[in-house]
């Protein structure tokens, strides 16, 4: 299968939030700092949202914690940048 052909960083989605020079990318680039990340860490990098339904209160959800760990490592490793999204699990009462 083909993707076409390879885009550069100013063509991501990401870039428009992270890369330029004005007040709301401004915003965006200092909350990445508050967790701790460098540039370097997510510039020019693909964000890939991981969506998590990981919770207390579903046992068949257990092991997602973990699986989610696992996918960002290798986000990471690709040479993308992972970014967890909690959402709602539906589970039934026992």
């Amino acid at each position: 299968m083909s993707r076409g052909p390879r885009r550069t960083s100013e063509e991501l989605r990401s870039y428009r939030w992270l890369g330029p020079d004005d007040l709301r990318s401004f915003g965006h680039r200092s909350r990445q700092k508050q967790l701790g990340l460098n540039a370097e860490e997510y510039e020019g990098k693909r964000v890939v949202g991981i969506l998590n339904t990981w919770n207390g209160f579903n046992s068949c959800h257990a092991h997602f914690r973990e699986r989610a760990e696992e996918i960002k490592r290798g986000v990471w490793q690709a040479g993308g940048y992972p970014v967890e999204v909690p959402v709602m699990s539906a589970s039934k009462p026992s």
